[in-house]
């Protein structure tokens, strides 16, 4: 049996790329070329997603936000969907990133939660309905309570759906009752953004993920949703568990994933860079035990 996988515009299997800088700190835009072809091509990424979380967003400025767009799309042309993260604290810069990014190429948006100030529910939906009307991209939500303060509830998800342009959501929420509800409620195209729930939420009737880890093995995650949309189960489950070793040492041994992710890459010999403060690079003994855990898989 096979099991279909609902149509997004923003891609099945997503990677949140890195942001490569030069060995001085500034925008490496050959770097990210080469990076984002290696992730479309061997990597079996159909989507990216540019200046998000891992893309170190607090740290660039809009006119590198914009010229990392053009960039890779460029050097991907149809092969992947660009979905640009353009949330901010401020409802204004929010929308103007998200015009900068229509013009740039991107093909959707990433909106997160704004943060900080933690307002209530109903200006939360104000926010994203006002970011959503601001351009003729369509718009994911990123719901991540644990970095921004505020949930986007399930009702106001209900709410927001009902938007034209309000398309998808990254999950970051640990709620898997509260999205299963969502997805069974809504057309929203749900991604896990916890790699340790991309084949939970892909049970329950998730699109698919949005991956730090795909940076660096991609292929792996895919498979695992391949085997699932197969009706391979217990396939899929063997290989969620395969990954899961690299995903902890990523994702969940205290340093951001930004941080381990850009020392893989660059203990591979690919395109990285450091990372900008206040990160700090991983230690070398960090990156050793990243290597071995990526070996082994």
């Amino acid at each position: 049996m096979t099991i279909t996988t609902p149509a997004s515009p923003f891609g099945r299997t997503v990677c949140a790329m890195v942001t490569p800088f030069t060995p001085e700190g500034e925008l490496d835009l050959d770097g990210a070329q080469a990076l984002a072809d290696r992730l479309v091509g061997e990597g079996r990424c159909d989507g990216l997603v540019l200046s998000g979380t891992t893309g170190e967003s607090p740290t660039t400025s809009d006119a590198e936000k914009s010229a990392l767009i053009r960039a890779v799309a460029e050097a991907v042309g149809d092969r992947a969907r660009i979905t640009a993260g353009v949330g901010t604290a401020s409802t204004r810069h929010t929308a103007e990133l998200a015009r900068a990014a229509e013009a740039a190429g991107a093909h959707g948006v990433l909106v997160v939660t704004p943060y900080y100030s933690r307002p209530p529910q109903e200006d939360i939906a104000e926010h994203f309905l006002t970011v959503a009307d601001a351009s003729g991209l369509p718009v994911m939500l990123y719901d991540i309570p644990g970095r921004t303060g505020t949930r986007i509830e399930p009702a106001t998800m209900l709410r927001l759906a009902e938007h034209p342009r309000i398309a998808g959501v990254k999950d970051c929420a640990y709620d898997l009752l509260g999205s299963a509800k969502v997805i069974a409620a809504t057309g929203l195209a749900y991604y896990s953004g916890s790699e340790e729930l991309n084949l939970p939420l892909r049970s329950v009737g998730a699109v698919g993920y949005i991956s730090t880890v795909a940076n660096v093995a991609g292929g792996a995650l895919a498979s695992v949703l391949d085997a699932y949309d197969r009706g391979d189960t217990a396939e899929a489950a063997r290989l969620h568990a395969r990954v899961l070793p690299l995903v902890e040492l990523m994702m969940a041994s205290g340093l951001p994933g930004t941080v381990t992710a850009k020392a893989l890459l660059s203990a591979l010999g690919l395109s990285a860079g450091p990372v900008r403060a206040p990160l700090r690079a991983a230690a070398p003994e960090r990156t050793e035990a990243l290597l071995q855990a990526y070996k082994a898989l």
